[in-house]
């Protein structure tokens, strides 16, 4: 069989036709990402601690106090 297989077939085209990267879209994309993974991550780990006490008597209300905390010393230092 004559022809060209398609794993042959290459192209000498750009793999992006489009508009020039708008860099200053991509660092306010970007920072607003790490911003969200960094404070997700913050609050799952405030509410791994404050399920922690959460399982002694009278823990609820201990919990709420140590998760809101947890959350305000984050704040102030990250």
């Amino acid at each position: 069989m004559g022809g060209t297989k398609m794993a042959e077939h290459h192209t000498t085209a750009p793999a992006e036709l489009g508009a020039p990267m708008d860099y200053a879209e991509h660092e306010k994309t970007y920072a607003g990402f790490t911003g969200l993974v960094k404070w997700g991550t913050v609050a799952l780990v405030a509410l791994m601690i404050a399920m922690a006490f959460g399982f002694f008597a009278g823990g609820f209300f201990s919990a709420t106090i140590l998760f809101v905390l947890v959350c305000v010393a984050a704040w102030f230092i990250l």
